[in-house]
């Protein structure tokens, strides 16, 4: 059974509005969703072939999330991505964006990333354009997990550079959070 290291951070500033609703977030349940949504991706055989995960040997796998403000991710698009403006995720896929003759697995571990979610974009998403209406008990939660496994998506190597790659991975996203999350 793989181990996992999931790690929650913030980065907001200190002017920031949305800190303070972040602080009525239950990290815990977070947390504890987030490996749900991480083992049931390791089960789904279809995801795992195509992932960079497919015929590695590793018995723990590390990523971080970390929540920041629309200043921040901008900061961070225009610096990595240059494109100067706001978004919802931005993922660093260390393991997969590496070429496979150069992953490093240290003592069975493997760093697949990191995930990093705007707040602010994310709660203005979930007001305004929400991909799950009316089935989470709260938007705002829903669009988490949403981000949380579009994110952990491309930490395995996924990613939407046309229609059918951006198509096959919201199917797979869709799959996992309705599977998972809206299921009694």
């Amino acid at each position: 059974m793989t181990k996992l290291n999931i790690f929650i951070e913030t980065d907001f500033n200190d002017n920031t509005t949305k800190s303070l609703e972040f602080d009525n977030f239950d990290l815990k349940k977070i947390l504890i969703n987030t490996k749900k949504i991480m083992k049931f991706i390791l089960n789904q055989e279809q995801i795992i072939k195509s992932s960079c995960l497919y015929k590695e040997k590793y018995n723990i796998l590390t990523f971080d999330i970390v929540f920041c403000n629309d200043d921040k991710i901008k900061e961070i698009n225009k610096e990595y991505r240059n494109i100067d403006k706001t978004t919802d995720v931005i993922t660093f896929a260390l393991f997969a964006d590496t070429n496979e003759n150069e992953r490093f697995i240290f003592d069975n571990e493997i760093n697949l990333g990191e995930i990093i979610i705007s707040f602010d974009t994310m709660i203005h998403n979930a007001h305004n354009e929400p991909h799950f209406e009316d089935k989470f008990e709260n938007p705002i939660m829903s669009e988490l997990y949403f981000l949380i496994s579009h994110g952990i998506l491309h930490l395995l190597g996924y990613d939407h550079k046309d229609e059918k790659s951006y198509k096959k991975m919201m199917d797979y996203q869709n799959n996992i959070i309705e599977n998972l999350l809206f299921s009694k």
